[in-house]
């Protein structure tokens, strides 16, 4: 089952890395406070970043990976992803 490796900026600017088969579900309970410890006291949130990998495995390494990350580098990492789709939704 595909799984998706999400981050969320918070009200605060902080960022929060999760994952999830349903990422609309997902987004829509943190932003109800029902998501995680983390955010219930940081809303509203923003998507900023999503990474579709194969299954829940891989996706709870991926989100690992994504947390050791330095501020600056996720930063990197979502700016990057934003470049590229801006870049598809041009093409199309």
């Amino acid at each position: 089952m595909v799984a998706y490796i999400y981050i969320l900026e918070c009200s605060d600017g902080t960022y929060y890395t999760g994952w999830t088969t349903q990422v609309e579900r997902r987004v829509a309970m943190h932003q109800r406070g029902k998501g995680a410890r983390y955010t219930r006291a940081r809303l509203p949130v923003t998507l900023c970043y999503v990474e579709e990998v194969a299954d829940r495995s891989l996706a709870l390494k991926r989100e690992y990976q994504i947390k050791q990350l330095s501020r600056v580098e996720k930063v990197r990492l979502i700016d990057s992803s934003s470049i590229g789709l801006a870049t598809e939704m041009m093409e199309n």
